[in-house]
């Protein structure tokens, strides 16, 4: 149901058994899927591509020009997955042609009251963004992670997938896979290992990650050093070959 109050552009797409509250401003090349609930006073601008059973709750600005001075109107994207919750306040930009000209969020994710999504970033699927974590321009974040209230990612910064930010941190550098950071700026916390058990990791698996942690985090190698430690755990596990794969292509370097 569309509101007689909203306003939808002729271009929009909009899929079947969708509701848009009133007020709410639906532009130019905007899709939205079936089943996708929209609050009164949203803003949704385009190019921009939103998936199926989404929830966008009031006051949110999704496909919005981002903050970039170097954008110059150029026709970048954004493109969201199924099924994400977007709470009030919750802004969401679109790419720059710095990148590749998308924001791209998967599905299943929650972000909660007053997050912010800059441009350029990947999030991945079933992550949750507490209240007033804000992500700056190309960051990416893996799937499963959560960041903390009021986390805030520096530009560019790469987050491993189940990772774990506590409330007001401040990352600075990558975040490796399955570590639970804190502070500001960040350093390593330990694994997360209640969201491994959650997400049905078998012992095993915890025992070859913990001891992969620790090779990097607190033996004193260089990564060099732990590489050659973990050549055989990496063989045998293959979440401490992705642990070691996202430290050895990490361009910011990690938390440390």
């Amino acid at each position: 149901m569309i509101d007689k109050l909203a306003f939808v552009h002729p271009t929009a797409k909009i899929g079947n058994n969708v509701t848009i509250g009133p007020w709410t401003y639906i532009g130019e090349n905007v899709e939205i899927g079936d089943d996708t609930w929209i609050s009164s006073h949203v803003v949704v601008k385009g190019p921009t591509v939103i998936g199926k059973g989404n929830r966008i709750f009031q006051f949110s600005s999704v496909g919005e020009e981002c903050q970039d001075k170097k954008y110059a109107g150029e026709q970048t994207r954004l493109i969201i997955g199924d099924n994400n919750i977007i709470r009030e306040s919750v802004t969401i930009h679109r790419g720059t042609t710095q990148d590749k000209g998308e924001t791209r969020i998967g599905s299943n994710c929650l972000f909660m009251a007053y997050v912010h999504i800059a441009h350029d970033c990947f999030v991945g699927n079933n992550v949750i963004m507490a209240n007033n974590a804000s992500i700056a321009g190309h960051v990416h974040v893996g799937d499963w992670v959560i960041l903390g209230g009021m986390t805030g990612v520096h530009q560019f910064v790469h987050i491993g997938a189940h990772a774990f930010t506590a409330g007001a941190s401040l990352i600075l550098q990558d975040v490796p896979p399955f570590v639970m950071a804190a502070g500001s700026p960040a350093v390593p916390r330990g694994l997360n290992l209640e969201g491994l058990k959650r997400r049905g990791f078998t012992k095993e698996n915890q025992r070859a990650i913990l001891s992969a942690y620790k090779a990097v985090f607190r033996k004193s190698l260089t990564i060099e050093e732990a590489n050659a430690e973990l050549i055989e755990a990496a063989e045998k596990d293959i979440n401490v070959k992705a642990f070691m794969e996202f430290i050895n292509h990490s361009a910011r370097g990690i938390i440390r």
